[in-house]
């Protein structure tokens, strides 16, 4: 796999080893972890774009699937630098997936997005809807989405791209989690601000056309989403056709409603300022998944705001015993 050194790579990688498979990472460690990655696990330190080095890596360990998790994911740095998504996000993607046509490599499943279908006219989103982006980081993941169908008909390689709503909460082993130091997920800023690694957190935004004026979102627990990710791996190996599907539950969740489950979890209020719109959020991005529950027979069994938001605290909790992070003073 690619990107198995952050935050939804290495909880697949524990989730593969635990079913059994062998497992090789692959990731240049520019935001991810080396200690991410677990111990059972092969690693190798290279960029995905570098087609020598992954060649290597396919043709020497005998490598039957790719699940492709490696890319930039922030949608304001999107926004402000778009030519560095296209490249690390679209044009990387490209030389992996030919790398991978090249190398035989049976089956490849790919971390796209809810982002490309911009601000949709309703929800839940169902794969019918257009997708239209409206930043730079969801057109990239598109154009990614657009290649794979294109090198699936003419070379055969049987892929899925499983578009992943807002990923949040931890391994509840204790794990993995997600370990930057600079948050850009909104549990993980109000973790991060619970625990006094912040002085505040910021809502962007209260005059959306939403309830409460803030963006909701569909949560979808980051163990849920790596079962998925397993039970597509199954599919496609067993010689099933290539498809795309929504990861999420099917439910939203307002940022305000975000900062008050987590307030009852804590006991006691955070520390929020209201802030402008940050550039490229939609209103609303809630999950039709019944493709997905079809196609695949997933369930999912984490499926509970609070639980999500316990483990998310729980690991960077230990984030902060281990020495990684230290509170704001």
């Amino acid at each position: 796999m690619t990107g198995g050194a952050g935050y939804v790579g290495s909880h697949a990688a524990f989730a593969l080893l635990d079913a059994g498979y062998r497992v090789v990472v692959v990731d240049d460690l520019s935001t991810g972890h080396r200690e991410a990655v677990p111990a059972d696990a092969v690693f190798v330190r290279a960029d995905v774009g570098d087609r020598n080095a992954v060649a290597e890596v396919l043709r020497g360990l005998d490598v039957s699937a790719v699940m492709h998790f490696a890319g930039s994911i922030v949608v304001p740095e999107s926004v402000e630098k778009p030519l560095d998504y296209y490249a690390n996000n679209t044009m990387n993607s490209m030389a992996l997936v030919r790398t991978c046509i090249e190398g035989g490599v049976k089956a490849f499943l790919f971390s796209s997005t809810a982002a490309v279908y911009g601000a949709p006219d309703r929800v839940p989103i169902d794969e019918t809807m257009p997708t239209k982006p409206v930043n730079p980081y969801g057109a990239s993941k598109l154009m990614t989405e657009r290649m794979l169908a294109d090198a699936s008909a003419a070379h055969g390689l049987r892929y899925a791209c499983l578009r992943y709503f807002n990923v949040a909460g931890a391994d509840p082993a204790g794990r993995a989690g997600q370990s930057s130091r600079v948050a850009t997920h909104l549990i993980k800023i109000a973790c991060q601000t619970a625990l006094g690694l912040r002085p505040r957190m910021s809502v962007f935004g209260d005059d959306y056309p939403t309830p409460d004026g803030t963006c909701i979102r569909d949560y979808i627990h980051v163990t849920d989403l790596v079962a998925a990710h397993e039970q597509t791996l199954t599919h496609l190996l067993g010689g099933a056709d290539s498809f795309i599907a929504n990861c999420g539950y099917g439910k939203g969740y307002s940022v305000k409603q975000i900062i008050e489950t987590m307030e009852k979890v804590l006991g006691r209020p955070l520390p929020v300022d209201i802030a402008g719109r940050r550039a490229g959020d939609p209103p609303e991005l809630v999950a039709d998944s019944t493709l997905l529950r079809k196609t695949v027979g997933w369930a999912p069994k984490h499926d509970d705001l609070e639980q999500i938001i316990r483990n998310a605290l729980d690991w960077e909790e230990s984030l902060i015993r281990s020495g990684r992070l230290v509170p704001a003073e």
